[in-house]
């Protein structure tokens, strides 16, 4: 078995893949004409989006992140050569800051942000 894809259940496919594109600087991927699914390229794990309407068709309930509620226990990790910038590149296209960057005590350099539909964001260095 083999990890293939991360989705977000999102209000707006689009614009939170035009989030990621320039706050994260992720490569476009594909966009069904729908704007109900999309992904964005990654490398080997995709990371993609799923409108609420197509995701609550699936027969199961969630909750729904927003940006005005907690967190959920669940972050998703983006590797900078440049912590700092990256984070500061990602409050200028809309992220919430969380947690400016941090060197902890193994030597990462660690900060965290929210996007724009209320999940976490880290942003780190490579581990040494």
């Amino acid at each position: 078995m083999q990890f293939s894809y991360v989705l977000f259940y999102v209000d707006d496919v689009k614009k939170s893949m035009e989030f990621y594109q320039k706050a994260f600087l992720v490569e476009p991927g594909f966009l069904h004409e729908s704007h109900q699914y999309g992904e964005l390229n990654t490398g080997a794990t995709r990371l993609g989006f799923v409108a609420h309407e197509t995701a609550s068709s699936h027969g199961f309930n969630y909750k729904k992140a927003t940006p005005s509620d907690e967190a959920f226990g669940f972050e998703l990790g983006f590797v900078s050569e440049n912590v700092k910038e990256s984070y500061e590149l990602a409050i200028r296209e809309g992220a919430v800051k969380v947690s400016e960057p941090k060197t902890k005590p193994w030597g990462q350099e660690v900060s965290y942000v929210r996007d724009i539909n209320g999940y976490l964001i880290e942003i780190c260095s490579a581990m040494s």
